[in-house]
This record gives C-alpha cells, structure tokens and sequence, in this order.
C-alpha cells in the first residue's frame, strides 16, 4: 500500500479543549480540499435543519463525514459556507497546500465561545499535526 501524503482534520474547540469531529487521509492536495468543502458545506447547511426532536443536528450521511455540530447563530454556518463557495478563497487555500504550509480555516460561534477549524497538511512519517 502507498503512503498517504495528505490528511485534512475538523476539530471544534472551547479555548481549553479541542475535539476532533474527523479527519481523512487523501492522496493528493485537490482531495484535501474537496473534502474540507464538502465538510463545511455539510455543517453549513445542517444549520437550521435540524430533525431530531431533542435539538441533536443531524447524523453525518457517510462514514467520511465528520461528527455534526449544533451551532447557535448563523454567522458560524455563514462563514462556512461563504469560504467553501468563493473562488478567490479556494484559490489561496489550493495555493497555500501547494507551496508546503498547513491550510487553516477557523470560525467562531460567539453565542457559545467554540471555534471550528478546517484543516490540511502534508501528512510526514509519523506526525499528525503540522
């Protein structure tokens, strides 16, 4: 099996403590950010849908997926959204993995004080974070 030079991670954080909602290990930088679109479109668009009776956002819809959040405003899923859609961000974030930096892309929901970050690297031999 070849090695996996990429790995993308979603992490949710207090300021104190930090959880992983998933990761992925891809192939290549393009697949790094198709996965990390895909993921903030998904949260995104979860804002505002949520079908559980007892306020739970909804389950991910594939293994690949990462742990729903629950935001409390719309500025978070805004955000999201706004970074995965425009071109000009995607260019420097596909610019940014090409020249060998760790893309990061954090957002806050101020109503509870918890940032989310979309993060990408190149995966070296026995690192996990950049």
């Amino acid at each position: 099996m070849s090695p996996v030079p990429y790995a993308a991670e979603v992490t949710v954080s207090d300021g104190q403590r930090y959880a992983s909602l998933g990761t992925a290990a891809v192939r290549n930088r393009r697949l790094v950010l198709l996965w990390l679109r895909r993921q903030a479109l998904r949260l995104a668009n979860a804002h505002g849908n949520r079908a559980a009776p007892d306020g739970d956002p909804p389950p991910p819809t594939t293994t690949a997926d990462v742990r729903p959040v629950l935001f409390h405003g719309s500025d978070a899923p805004e955000t999201l959204r706004h970074w995965a859609t425009t071109g000009r961000l995607q260019d420097d974030a596909i610019r940014t993995l090409e020249s060998g930096f760790p893309l990061h892309f954090t957002v806050l929901d101020p109503a509870v004080g918890l940032s989310l970050t979309l993060a990408g690297w190149h995966a070296f031999p026995g690192r996990r974070h950049p």
